[in-house]
């Protein structure tokens, strides 16, 4: 983590043309440069990007202040795809989790926080691994590309990657995300196996399979802090 005056953010340089400034889902201010770049230039930067980072962090903490805790006992509820679920906890159960009869139900053993998160991570990445993969088939097809395999992992602050090699990444939070969300994200990181940076080219590229692309982006922003265990 480097601090410029009162602002922390983390610095990646890479082969990239141009040089951009991500608040991160996490609220983490990300800037990504080209190596040619000198220190002096990436503090220019910052100076330059002063009242914007400012307000987009500001929109940050106001999202994130409606965060909901969740608790794991009987009657909490928890997303799956863009619905809630009840929670059940039952004494016995052939697995840690299932969702069952329009509840999910945990095994009462493991309904200690950090089992049952557990639990709900290995049960979000069994079924992001059909749902995501059917998803990125579909796309991949319209769009014209072919990536080189996916992978659900704990992003900590992204949502999604794609690997220069073109591999794509999954937080396996998405899973919480309605289908319509889930397809957003999906078609964004296919764009980036023809574009690897966010220009006019890359958005064109995402609007020609989802011209609705800004309304769904926009709920990810406004709603994202609220999938979360």
């Amino acid at each position: 983590m480097k601090t410029y005056k009162d602002i922390q953010y983390t610095l990646t340089r890479s082969k990239r043309k141009t040089a951009s400034i991500y608040i991160e889902r996490d609220g983490q201010v990300s800037v990504l440069v080209p190596k040619r770049l000198s220190n002096r230039q990436v503090e220019e930067l910052l100076e330059a990007k002063r009242k914007w980072i400012y307000k987009n962090l500001a929109e940050w903490h106001d999202l994130n202040t409606t965060r909901v805790r969740r608790e794991y006992v009987n009657g909490e509820g928890f997303l799956y795809l863009g619905r809630t679920y009840r929670l059940r906890v039952v004494a016995e159960q052939g697995v840690p989790l299932l969702l069952k009869d329009g509840y999910f139900c945990l095994r009462s053993d493991v309904a200690a926080k950090n089992k049952a998160d557990a639990a709900f991570r290995a049960f979000f990445r069994d079924k992001g691994h059909k749902k995501i993969g059917e998803r990125v088939a579909h796309y991949e097809g319209r769009m014209g590309v072919q990536s080189n395999g996916i992978r659900i992992i704990d992003l900590k602050n992204r949502w999604a990657s794609c690997t220069p090699e073109g591999s794509l990444n999954f937080h396996w939070k998405c899973m919480m995300s309605p289908t319509t969300i889930l397809d957003y994200i999906v078609v964004h990181e296919l764009a980036h196996l023809v574009f690897a940076n966010h220009t006019k080219a890359f958005w064109n590229e995402v609007d020609k399979v989802m011209p609705n692309y800004q309304e769904r982006k926009e709920w990810l922003r406004v709603n994202g802090a609220g999938m979360d265990l």
